[in-house]
């Protein structure tokens, strides 16, 4: 039998502790307090953010921990468990856009932001800060994310500035970590991360609208995902494939996106998902296939069936959980997934066998999550039946010489909080 390492959440307690002993034996006395802050995984609607589409984020109950005091001055000093004992520091003053490298740029680039972009100047100095984090690394589970949020949140409440305490204020939490993301980091992110882990709810999902033309505050609705109540839980398996965004494929299936919606007529594809998910059922697949018909090549015609179907189902798997239909949610992720390999072509072999294992052995339904080419799968499964799958899945990995994946069992967690 295969080896499958399952990761446990930390407990609040657990995490707390661990990174109030890692800053206490660093720095030599006890931090102000500890906050933490999720992973995410998206449930369905993927690669529609930059459609102007929709999409279904979770918080993971797997977190980030930051003990952190601040200081007088504009030092920072920040460790990790995950750091091997070393101490990354910065200047905060005169501090550019990407001078800090490796990991460090995350949470420094935070207070970079809020002091340079987000106007907070002096109000938000130098501090110290410790992290330990069970949000697995490398499985597109926004690992980033959590380290940026947990940040912006601890920031925010130590040097007082007021923003953690509502939903409307965490908009502008969100935009410091993306900035410390885009900036400081040189990672591309939209905001999907940041927005799941300082806005999503326990037992919730967070319908975030991409349309441009909403406020960050209406652009959110927090829909029901309670799998507690309904004796389910959520498989993430991270199939441990290569997994690189960076070699044009993404930018490649924007440009036909873009290109495809101005051949069309419109600025975005989601004028169109719109008008054609606005139908009834039976006549969409009919408006899809006349749309995608004015088109000349099959490459576009087969990216844009993708969007166009994808975010109908975003709106269609809302309203099947609301009624408990959990037979047509599972319908709709095995749905999500057969578009994203066929239509969309960013699965990889690991990605698809897994799914497929998934299936045959009781998963309502299954698919690959985030932006594919590698990473993770998700599946909707009885409760008690995650480990029990993601064996089987590892059995068909070992039996095919592939990397042995790392599973998760996750619930709707909530958001970005002070802990201790």
């Amino acid at each position: 039998m295969a080896q499958i390492e399952f990761i446990d959440a930390l407990s609040i307690d657990e995490g707390a502790r661990e990174a109030s002993e890692l800053f206490e034996s660093t720095f030599g006395f006890a931090p102000q307090g500890v906050w933490d802050a999720p992973g995410r995984v998206n449930l369905i609607g993927e690669h529609t953010d930059y459609n102007n589409g929709l999409c279904l984020p979770i918080a993971l109950p797997h977190r980030t921990f930051i003990a952190l005091s601040p200081r007088e001055d504009t030092q920072v000093r920040v460790i990790s468990t995950l750091s091997g004992g070393v101490v990354a520091q910065a200047d905060l003053q005169d501090l550019e856009a990407g001078a800090v490298e490796g990991w460090a740029a995350y949470p420094i680039g935070v207070a970079w932001a809020m002091r340079e972009r987000g106007g907070f100047g002096d109000k938000v100095r130098g501090f110290d800060a410790a992290f330990s984090s069970c949000v697995p690394l490398g499985g597109g589970l926004s690992s980033s994310a959590a380290m940026t949020c947990s940040t912006a949140l601890a920031l925010d409440d130590v040097f007082g500035l007021g923003y953690g305490s509502s939903d409307e204020g965490r908009v502008t939490l969100v935009n410091m970590a993306i900035a410390s993301e885009n900036e400081m980091a040189g990672a591309a992110t939209g905001g999907l991360d940041q927005s799941a882990s300082l806005r999503c709810q326990a037992g919730k999902a967070l319908l975030l609208d991409c349309n441009p033309a909403l406020s960050a505050v209406e652009s959110v609705s927090q829909q029901d995902f309670d799998l507690d109540t309904l004796g389910l839980e959520l498989l993430v398996l991270d199939t441990q494939a290569p997994h690189s965004l960076n070699d044009g494929q993404y930018a490649a299936r924007r440009r036909v996106c873009e290109e495809s919606a101005k051949a069309l007529g419109v600025e975005s594809l989601r004028v169109l998902a719109d008008r054609i998910n606005g139908l009834p059922q039976t006549e969409r697949a009919v408006a899809v296939d006349a749309l995608v018909s004015r088109l000349d090549s099959e490459e576009a015609k087969m990216r844009v069936r993708h969007v166009i179907t994808e975010i109908g189902r975003v709106t269609e798997f809302v309203d099947a959980f609301k009624a408990r239909d959990i037979k047509r949610a599972g319908e709709l992720f095995n749905e999500s997934h057969n578009s994203l390999r066929d239509d969309y072509e960013v699965t990889v072999p690991q990605l698809d066998v897994a799914v497929d294992v998934a299936r045959a052995n009781g998963a309502y339904g299954a698919r690959m999550t985030g932006g594919g080419f590698g990473g993770s799968i998700i599946a909707l499964v009885d409760k008690g039946q995650a480990a029990i799958i993601a064996q089987k899945i590892a059995d068909e990995f070992e039996s095919r010489s592939w990397n042995a994946p790392r599973a998760l069992a996750v619930v709707a967690s909530n958001p970005a909080e002070r802990v201790r």
